[in-house]
């Protein structure tokens, strides 16, 4: 169904107040989050290029290191409605820690870890999958600087963005500080919420008075993440691969991941 998440219609702009969102692919999201969704921050050293080009030569498949180590998998994906088809809009995305903890993977302490195959609620600060959990290992490292991802179509009329799904195919992650690429800069083995948010392009002189009225922020729980610089849990690693096209030349040559 369509979501209208975020700050609700109350002082919004007539823009932005029936603006609404579907995610995409929800059901694969999920199907990610039940596991524990992670996303690699790095990226691709020598290694990695040198690995991915065997794969290539021994699959006969394209595996570009991008779509493995830097762009978000599942690709974040909505389907906008209720914006004014006349209107100009911008389209951008930020992330957000979930908690002030950095994490660990490593075997858990508690005996219910090897019967659970999500995230548990029931044990603070502790995701259990089966023998092996992520852990809390202390307080979080300084926040990264903040960052934003635009939608390269911006600004654009609000028939354009309903037409089709907004796709935010070219977002990619990094832990790299010193990143002048301008992509999104992440702590690695810190859980993030990724968020969404429609911007009305107000044509007024005094536009920025106006400015905390023009946007409407959506978030979906089942997008949450934990940034890693290599996945911990194979049943991640195994469900990327089967249901990330790029992977093609592991699905066919079933290859140990």
């Amino acid at each position: 169904g369509w979501a209208g998440e975020g700050p609700g219609a109350s002082g919004k702009n007539r823009h932005v107040c029936h603006a609404a969102a579907r995610l995409e692919m929800g059901s694969l999201w999920e199907e990610f989050n039940r596991l524990g969704t992670e996303m690699i921050v790095t990226k691709a050293g020598r290694w990695e290029l040198e690995w991915l080009g065997e794969l290539q030569r021994w699959g006969g498949h394209t595996f570009p290191p991008s779509s493995l180590c830097r762009r978000m998998f599942p690709t974040f994906q909505v389907k906008l409605s209720g914006l004014d088809p006349l209107a100009d809009y911008v389209l951008l995305m930020d992330f957000i820690p979930l908690d002030d903890k950095r994490y660990r993977w490593g075997w858990g302490s508690g005996g219910r870890g090897r019967d659970l195959g999500v995230l548990s609620p029931s044990l603070p600060c502790r995701y259990a999958f089966h023998s092996s959990s992520w852990l809390a290992a202390g307080r979080a490292e300084p926040a990264a600087p903040g960052r934003i991802h635009f939608h390269p179509d911006s600004p654009a009329k609000g028939a354009q963005w309903m037409r089709q799904i907004v796709s935010f195919d070219k977002l990619k992650l990094t832990n790299n500080l010193l990143d002048d690429n301008g992509h999104i800069i992440l702590n690695s083995m810190h859980r993030y919420q990724p968020r969404f948010h429609v911007v009305f392009v107000d044509p007024r002189r005094d536009s920025e008075r106006f400015a905390h009225q023009n946007f409407k922020s959506f978030s979906f729980p089942e997008t949450q993440f934990m940034a890693v610089t290599a996945y911990q849990n194979h049943r991640i690693t195994q469900l990327k691969i089967a249901s990330n096209p790029f992977a093609k030349g592991f699905r066919d040559g079933d290859p140990e991941p």
